[in-house]
C-alpha cells in the first residue's frame, strides 16, 4: 500500500483521483473508482448544458443542474454503500460557466448539509478552469476539502493564498481543457511542488505504475487520471469511444484546438482536424462553436470519425479496457515494485 498526504487527508486507500471529464456522465465511473479505493469524481459540465440552452447530452436527464447533481450524488451514495467509498465533484468555474457553477456547488453542499452519510463521504469539491475565490468561503464553511486545478506555479501560489486545501497541477499533455501555455507535466509538477506548501497532485500523462512512481518522485502526493479511466469497463463512455482510445498507437495522435472555455485536446480524427482548420482560418466563433457541439453530439451515434472526443496524449499508451478495480490495483502494485525493488538497486 502507498500512503501519502492525499490518502491520509481523505481516508482513501490509493492516491489516485479520477478526473472530471465533462460533458460526459461519470456517475457509474465515479462509484467504481470510489469502490476500488480511489477518489471518484462526479463530472458536472454536462449537467449545465440545459441551463446554457442545449439539449441533455451523454446520459444526462432533462433536469435542472441542481436536480441532476443531487440525483447523481444519491446514486453514488447507493452504489458505494458497501465500500463506504469517498467521492467528490468537479465544477469548472470559467466565466462562461459561472451562471451554473454556483448552482452545482451549492447543490453538493446542500446534499452534505442535509444527509449525514453524504457529508461523511462526499469530501471534495474540485474547481477548475477559472477563479475559485467566489466559492471558497461556502466550501470551507461546509467542512469539505477544496482542491483546485492549476496550469502554472503562479496560479498555484495564488490559490494557496486564497486558502484552498490542495492543488492539482495539470500538464499540457492532458485531455480536454488545457492551458494556453504548453507547459508539460515533467516541468510543471516539480515546480508547483517547490512553489507552494500545499499538497500537490499531478495530472496529465498518468496511466500506470511507472507514472505514479514518477509523480511521487517529483514530490506529488498522488495522481489524477482522465483518459485512462475512459477505457475501463465501468465508465459510461460509449464502446466506440473506449475502443478508439484503446486502438490509438501513437502519442502524437491528439490535437489541441480552440473550444468551449478555451483550448481543448482531442483525439485526432477528421472532425477535430476540421475544428482546427476553422479556428486557424478565423471562422466566426458562432460557426466554430456550432461545429464543435455537432461533432461532440455525433459520438452518441457511434460515428468516431466525425466525433470530437476529448483525450490526452497518454491514449497512445493505452491498449486494453480493464475493470476499474483491476486497473487501480495494477497501477499501485507496479508503483510499489518500482519504489521498493527497482529504484533502491540504483543506489550504491
Amino acid at each position: 500500500m502507498i500512503k501519502t498526504k492525499l490518502t491520509e487527508m481523505l481516508g482513501i486507500k490509493h492516491p489516485i483521483i479520477q478526473a472530471g471529464m465533462g460533458p460526459y456522465n461519470t456517475t457509474k465511473l465515479c462509484a467504481a473508482v470510489s469502490n476500488a479505493g480511489g477518489l471518484g469524481i462526479i463530472s458536472s459540465i454536462g449537467m449545465g448544458v440545459v441551463a446554457l440552452g442545449f439539449k441533455p447530452l451523454f446520459g444526462f436527464e432533462n433536469l435542472s443542474p441542481r436536480e441532476q447533481m443531487l440525483s447523481s450524488i444519491q446514486t453514488i451514495k447507493k452504489l458505494t454503500e458497501n465500500s463506504q467509498g469517498i467521492f467528490g465533484i468537479n465544477v469548472p468555474v470559467a466565466v462562461e460557466f459561472q451562471p451554473v457553477a454556483g448552482e452545482l456547488i451549492n447543490a453538493a453542499l446542500e446534499a452534505r448539509e442535509t444527509d449525514s452519510e453524504v457529508a461523511k463521504r462526499l469530501k471534495v469539491i474540485i474547481t477548475s478552469a477559472g477563479n475559485p475565490e467566489p466559492y471558497l468561503e461556502s466550501i470551507k464553511e461546509s467542512g469539505a476539502f477544496h482542491f483546485h486545478v492549476v496550469p502554472s506555479p503562479y496560479h498555484a501560489r495564488k490559490v494557496e493564498r486564497m486558502g484552498t486545501d490542495l492543488v492539482i497541477a495539470s500538464g499540457h499533455e492532458g485531455g480536454g481543457h488545457v492551458a494556453f501555455d504548453p507547459v508539460h507535466t515533467m516541468v510543471l509538477l516539480p515546480e508547483v511542488v517547490r512553489s507552494v506548501k500545499l499538497p500537490v497532485v499531478g495530472a496529465g500523462g498518468f496511466c500506470d505504475g511507472t507514472t505514479l512512481a514518477a509523480a511521487l518522485a517529483l514530490g506529488a502526493v498522488g495522481i489524477q487520471m482522465g483518459t485512462r479511466f475512459i477505457a475501463t469497463q465501468e465508465s459510461e463512455f460509449l464502446p466506440s469511444y473506449k475502443n478508439f482510445v484503446r486502438d490509438i498507437k501513437d502519442t502524437r495522435d491528439t490535437v489541441v484546438t480552440k473550444g468551449l472555455f478555451g483550448n481543448l485536446r482531442y483525439l485526432k480524427n477528421p472532425a477535430v482536424l476540421k475544428m482546427q482548420e476553422l479556428a486557424r482560418s478565423g471562422a466566426p466563433e458562432e460557426e466554430q462553436f456550432r461545429f464543435e457541439i455537432k461533432s461532440m453530439e455525433a459520438i452518441e451515434t457511434g460515428d468516431v470519425e466525425n466525433s470530437a472526443m476529448p483525450g490526452g496524449e497518454v491514449a497512445g499508451r493505452i491498449n486494453e479496457i480493464p475493470t476499474v478495480k483491476e486497473l487501480i490495483e495494477r497501477i499501485v502494485k507496479e508503483a510499489e515494485e518500482i519504489i521498493r525493488v527497482k529504484l533502491p538497486k540504483l543506489v550504491v
